[in-house]
């Protein structure tokens, strides 16, 4: 049997990095020929610091001396100075190049001013980044939870920081705005008296006589009594021109403000899902040669990055197994997922439409419900109506979303388009059910729509039964955020504790098949939504909710945290980061439009109440708009006028237009080029490996001759 060629140190090649067989050393050796590579003709764009193919360590003493040598090389090629930081190179390399940077600044002089203020903007501006990014709170608990329970856990707590900052910019302004325009032209009126006479009735929700403490406890919970004549509540506030300017454009500001931050939280998650859904930075070579921060010190940062790591290639390989099973599946087997994909959905609709005849049903027996004597009477049943409809959906949103987690896995989809279309589901759910029940008051409201009811032809609105609609929206929405929390603290308090409790006296298989818990992130992030939600409609009815949700995301926040790290364990299955960073604030930005429609609606369609609110009195809430802008100068009415006319809207349609088809072009065209460029990249990958397993051979063979 003849012997394989053999190697010898020194028959290294002339470049000292591959080395050659015994009998190829007067040939060209594998380093020669790489060094001929496409790869080699790139140095200078992968950096000073990057060796030639075959370059020896021996090299490396004089290797400052080199590395500055290059960089100036380098600098001279590419014309322009490029900041240090931007550049792809190591440190040494970028510190050597900072300082020759400088030196030429020095050597041509103080340059123009313009220069030297833009060059002091950007670096002031990048340092309040780094200061507002270091102010950021919980940023090492976030950091904490994403090593220890996954990156999808940590986007559920990051949303819940950022819907935190979100209700803490709007009660600051509801503060502004509503509160303080409120008391600074004088003391608000009370409540109109028992006397009062008008075509709408009366309306007086001051109580009467002796009031006991669970009377006051249940109008705490249901926003009654003492709560309904307060700064909470529409009603309380009195008919001024200049509050009730600030109160409707209070909420305008606010809607416009959150949709600016999400939109932004949007776009930002949209470039991570499209690189990690593109296979740019999903690939295994980057999650193990890229991925490590070599900025980390200390031994729990170390791990926590360890445990990151683990979770991004376990979500990978996980979604890799779906995608080569589905690649490999015949025409019959495809028909048979599809039937059954078809024959769930089915199913999903059916369940989705029992809970919205449901929640339409409890809403009209809460009503008919609160006129019997005996729940007059009763004031523990009477409260339990009141809640009646908020229970429902509760206890809906409740036992619906574990059907929906059961019926994913069926469908056949990989992890992460699972929990898509589990939250989609849990969203439609949770959303609609709130649409259902505004639907529902309205339909009370404004008697199915009929202007012309006997009980709402007076007034526009049945105000025998809502003297104050505005109040009585506040307070479903109040008792929604309210119910939420209880809901909330009872699962913690009854649910969760008992079964880790159960995990520890019960040692064995039973105790951990009962007491493992993990952290649902689609059905809390929805929980979240929802709750959002539910403030956005009622900020404009119950002004204080905002502050009132600041505080709830506040202990939510911290109950959670104690939750994750006292009784859940880390998530058997993860899912990508990258989808939910973008799919989150895009839920989010549904339920800000979803939101928008019956604010919208109350606002220019029904007549307001004639017994409270600052709107008393006009035709709608927005007739007070056009009102106040005519006391202004007449050259700022005709501005005004002028954006609401045609002749504004129609360029501005056109030009809108226009921009969103050159980016339409131009996003097309990047994209042809970019897919260009990978063929390109891959085709220099095969050459790459051609080239080299023909070296290969052909030394092999001089060898063995």
């Amino acid at each position: 049997m003849e012997a394989g060629p053999t190697w010898e140190t020194e028959a290294w090649g002339s470049s000292g990095g591959w080395p050659a067989p015994r009998g190829a050393r007067a040939g060209p050796s594998l380093s020669s020929v790489l060094n001929e590579l496409p790869s080699a003709a790139t140095l200078r764009y992968r950096g000073p610091g990057v060796l030639p193919w075959g370059a020896s360590g021996e090299e490396e003493e004089d290797g400052e001396s080199n590395i500055q040598a290059m960089a100036e090389a380098a600098q001279k090629e590419l014309g322009e100075p490029i900041p240090s930081r931007e550049l792809p190179w190591p440190m040494q390399a970028r510190r050597t190049h900072r300082q020759s940077h400088a030196r030429d600044k020095v050597a041509q002089g103080s340059g123009s001013r313009v220069a030297q203020w833009a060059l002091r903007l950007r670096r002031s501006k990048e340092k309040t980044q780094e200061r507002l990014h270091t102010l950021q709170p919980w940023a090492w608990t976030l950091k904490r939870i994403g090593g220890q329970f996954g990156a999808g856990t940590e986007s559920y707590f990051s949303l819940l920081r950022f819907l935190l900052l979100l209700n803490v910019l709007a009660s600051v302004l509801k503060a502004c705005m509503t509160l303080l325009p409120t008391w600074l032209e004088g003391t608000p009126p009370g409540p109109p008296g028992p006397d009062t006479s008008s075509p709408c009735g009366f309306y007086n929700p001051d109580p009467q006589g002796l009031v006991t403490f669970p009377t006051h406890l249940f109008s705490l919970l249901s926003g009654v009594g003492f709560l309904e004549w307060s700064p909470l509540f529409y009603g309380f506030y009195p008919p001024r021109r200049h509050l009730a300017v600030a109160y409707l454009c209070s909420v305008f500001i606010i809607g416009l403000l959150h949709l600016v931050l999400i939109l932004h939280r949007s776009v930002s998650g949209l470039k991570q899902t499209l690189l990690a859904e593109s296979g740019a930075l999903t690939s295994y070579s980057h999650r193990v040669f890229s991925a490590w921060d070599f900025g980390l010190r200390g031994d729990v940062h170390v791990r926590l990055r360890h445990r990151i790591i683990l979770y991004e290639l376990q979500v990978e390989l996980e979604e890799a197994v779906v995608r080569r099973q589905a690649a490999v599946r015949t025409l019959s087997q495809q028909a048979k997922v599809w039937s059954v994909r078809v024959l769930l959905n089915l199913l999903v609709i059916a369940l989705l439409g029992a809970a919205f005849y449901g929640v339409y049903w409890a809403t009209g027996a809460t009503v008919k419900l609160q006129e019997t004597p005996l729940v007059q009477q009763m004031p523990l049943v009477k409260l339990g109506v009141d809640y009646l409809p908020s229970i429902f959906i509760s206890g809906v949103n409740f036992l619906l979303p574990p059907v929906f987690k059961l019926i994913a896995p069926l469908e056949g989809y990989t992890r992460s388009r699972q929990i898509v279309f589990i939250l989609l589901r849990t969203m439609f759910l949770r959303l609609a059910s709130l649409l259902v029940l505004l639907f529902s008051l309205w339909n009370q409201i404004t008697c199915g729509g009929n202007a012309e009811a006997e009980e709402c032809k007076t007034c526009g609105y049945k105000y025998k039964e809502l003297p104050c609609w505005e109040t009585r929206l506040g307070q479903e929405m109040y008792k929604l955020l309210i119910f939420d929390l209880l809901t909330g603290l009872a699962v913690m308090l009854l649910i969760q504790f008992p079964r880790k409790l159960l995990c520890g006296l019960c040692p064995g298989p039973l105790g951990r098949t009962v007491g493992t818990q993990e952290f649902q992130v689609p059905d809390e992030v929805l929980g979240l939504i929802y709750a959002q939600t539910v403030v956005w409609v009622g900020s404009f009815f119950c002004p204080l909710l905002p502050m009132l949700n600041t505080v709830k995301f506040l202990l939510l926040f911290y109950f959670k945290k104690f939750t994750l790290f006292s009784t859940c364990s880390p998530a058997s299955r993860t899912f990508r980061a990258s989808t939910v960073n973008f799919f989150f604030p895009l839920v989010l930005l549904l339920g800000l439009t979803i939101s928008a429609v019956p604010v919208l609606y109350s606002i220019f369609l029904i007549p307001p109440s004639k017994l409270c609110g600052p709107f008393r009195g006009q035709s709608s809430i927005w007739a007070k708009i056009p009102e106040s802008i005519s006391s202004l100068p007449r050259i700022t009415q005709n501005f005004l006028f002028f954006l609401g006319t045609q002749a504004f809207a129609v360029p501005l349609l056109l030009i809108s237009s226009i921009l969103m088809v050159y980016t339409l072009v131009l996003a097309n065209s990047y994209g042809r080029l970019i897919s260009e460029l990978k063929r390109q990249i891959e085709t220099e990958a095969q050459n790459k490996v051609f080239l080299a397993q023909r070296a290969v051979a052909l030394s092999s063979a001089s060898g063995a001759l």
